[in-house]
């Protein structure tokens, strides 16, 4: 505990030096978390010619570990709430690492999916306490925002990280070391945590809610896998529309249990503050069109242009800079003193426009004047809108309810990725599809036309993702109307030694 200048134990919250330790320790989970929904993207080539894997069914070493995620993560927020949101996190740390290693020793291709999927959920229980353990350690409102900043910075540049540690690893040793990386990350915050982090224990009104997590997670996972289903098989193929359907019944369902269960899993008030539905619904919205241009810019950087795997994933670095400078150097100085809407809907203008750049893309584009300006522009955006989006989402919970509604920030997080994976792949296979057969005249230019075809499916499905940003934007601005958080009393200036 830090001392006023009289000697005097501070007190005040949020100002025990080993806090900063402890946002460390959940930085680095988080990091964990995020970084595996794209590390492996770059390395998927390379595992999928080392264990055999179908053109069909490489997609499950993306959409294994999303599944899992996206729709365990409410139940995995309850279960840091009933057992505590320490043991939860030390629990999905082993769990995440073991799952790694298995997926890193895989010798076929059902044992990298399955190892996938262990690692969605162990990520699922990971994730949201980790940022309820971030929300009860930060309760100064000043110390508050630069936490939120650098854990805004770490969820937003995790992704753009991911692709640049996959591009070295897979170059410079093998595609295992995207999974096997995790492993003495996980140590380390292991090591930490026992040593710095500090939490009550489990509450004892807390109850799980079977019925619930059954429909809620059984909802989700059917929509999730609809839309990863939606790019082999079509829109109109009836797996996927009954997927959908089912999807849509369960979670229909699943509100309707939650209007009548006695400890419901997710209570609607949580969603139904005009605040934090604003943020769920931005959240989501940012990530499908944040996930699309990694997806589209990864292939284009190496397939259109011929950059190599390490220059690809490098070529994501001033983005990744971008996200932690909109986060941690504007973001969290200004979330004190604005509201956070000021924020998050000029974020989402700026990351629109730089996708705007994006749709002016041709196979002869260079980097330096048209591709970096638009990183550059989306990464700002951004780190703007990620800070404040998760502060205020979570900003005066109960403490029975911080899990759970760290969760459902995450679930918005992640199935927008998984969503945006999905449709703006569709929209973009079909655009190429639909290029070439109108173009295709003479077979002397068929290698051009189809690289033109390609870069046209990329840029029309980034013009779908710059229109789901500004409808984040118009979202933020309309519907997240809350204030400034108040600051604090000055404390006392210490009596004059005499």
């Amino acid at each position: 505990m830090s001392r006023t200048q009289t000697g005097v134990p501070d007190t005040r919250p949020g100002t025990d030096p080993h806090s900063w330790w402890a946002l460390v320790v959940i930085a680095l989970a988080q990091l964990m978390i995020v970084l595996d929904a794209t590390i492996v993207n770059i390395a998927l080539p390379s595992a999928q010619r080392d264990l055999h894997m179908s053109d069909a069914n490489r997609q499950w070493v993306i959409t294994a570990y999303t599944l899992a995620f996206g729709g365990l993560l409410l139940l995995g927020g309850r279960i840091a709430d009933l057992v505590g949101r320490k043991r939860t996190f030390l629990f999905g740390l082993v769990g995440f690492a073991a799952a790694s290693a298995l997926g890193g020793a895989a010798t076929t291709a059902g044992m990298l999916f399955s190892a996938r999927a262990l690692q969605g959920v162990f990520a699922a229980v990971l994730a949201p306490s980790a940022l309820s353990l971030l929300t009860t350690t930060f309760t100064n409102p000043k110390e508050r925002g630069k936490a939120f900043g650098i854990y805004g910075a770490v969820a937003g540049g995790g992704s753009a990280i991911g692709l640049i540690a996959g591009g070295l690893l897979t170059e410079y040793l093998n595609w295992r070391w995207c999974l096997y990386v995790n492993i003495p990350i996980a140590v380390l915050a292991v090591v930490g945590a026992l040593t710095l982090l500090h939490d009550r224990p489990g509450h004892p009104g807390v109850r799980l809610d079977i019925p619930g997590a059954l429909l809620g997670c059984g909802g989700l996972l059917a929509i999730v896998y609809g839309f990863s289903e939606a790019q082999p098989r079509g829109w109109t193929d009836p797996m996927v529309l009954t997927l959908f359907a089912v999807g849509i019944v369960l979670l229909t369902a699943f509100v309707w249990w939650q209007r009548r269960a006695p400890v419901p899993l997710l209570p609607l008030h949580i969603v139904k503050d005009r605040n934090r539905a604003g943020c769920f619904l931005t959240m989501g919205l940012a990530v499908i069109g944040m996930f699309g241009m990694f997806l589209f810019m990864t292939y284009y950087l190496q397939v259109v242009l011929g950059y190599s795997p390490v220059k690809a994933g490098l070529a994501f670095l001033p983005m990744t800079a971008a996200i932690i400078t909109g986060s941690t150097q504007i973001s969290a100085r200004l979330m004190n003193r604005v509201p956070p809407r000021l924020l998050m809907a000029p974020g989402m203008l700026l990351a629109a426009t730089g996708m705007l750049i994006l749709t002016q893309l041709t196979v002869d584009s260079t980097y330096a004047t048209e591709i970096l300006p638009a990183m550059l522009l989306i990464g700002l955006g951004m780190g703007l809108t990620f800070m404040p989006v998760f502060s205020t989402a979570t900003a005066d919970i109960a403490p029975q309810d911080a899990g759970v509604t760290s969760a459902t920030v995450n679930t918005a997080q992640q199935v927008g990725g998984s969503i945006g994976t999905a449709l703006l792949n569709t929209i973009a296979t079909t655009s190429s599809t639909a290029y070439v057969a109108a173009h295709l005249h003479d077979p002397a230019t068929r290698e051009l036309i189809t690289r033109e075809g390609i870069v046209h499916g990329y840029t029309v499905a980034i013009w779908w993702a710059a229109g789901i940003m500004l409808l984040a934007g118009l979202i933020a601005a309309l519907m997240v109307t809350t204030k400034p958080p108040k600051q604090p009393p000055p404390a006392p200036a210490p009596e004059p030694a005499i």
